[in-house]
């Protein structure tokens, strides 16, 4: 068989059809691969629009925080804590012996430490975006 390497027409379906792909590699692999994904929304109380939260996905023991955001207005009220404090109560829950992130320079890695991560790997790079801090907090 031939292959060529082409422009995807529509990059969500891409994504679908290559991550169809590598699922099935990696469930080859090792089994379960897909992941469990956990999310934690920041609502107003007058109104129910999303304004920040937190996405995560627990595979094979490690707890992947993605996203983490507080509303601008709302930042210093504790709410950043309490989302990674009910993240790592589900982490635990689900068994998980480690729980994940990354951060640029300009976004919350003292905040992280604060929590007990640290960083394990590091991308430099210009500022003020670079570096990029990989960080974890071991909780088994």
């Amino acid at each position: 068989m031939s292959y060529a390497i082409v422009p995807a027409a529509d990059p969500g379906r891409a994504h679908d059809a290559i991550w169809a792909h590598l699922l099935a590699f990696n469930q080859a692999a090792v089994g379960d691969a897909e992941g469990e994904p956990f999310a934690l929304e920041i609502t107003a109380e007058d109104d129910p629009a999303v304004r920040g939260g937190l996405w995560a996905l627990s595979l094979w023991g490690s707890f992947y925080i993605g996203l983490v955001i507080a509303p601008d207005d709302a930042r210093g009220q504790g709410l950043g804590r309490e989302l990674m404090a009910r993240a790592e109560q589900e982490a635990r829950a689900r068994g998980c012996r480690q729980m994940w992130l990354d951060t640029f320079a300009f976004q919350a890695r003292p905040f992280y430490e604060q929590l007990g991560f640290q960083v394990f790997g590091q991308i430099d790079g210009p500022p003020p975006v670079f570096p990029r801090y990989f960080m974890q907090k071991l909780i088994a």
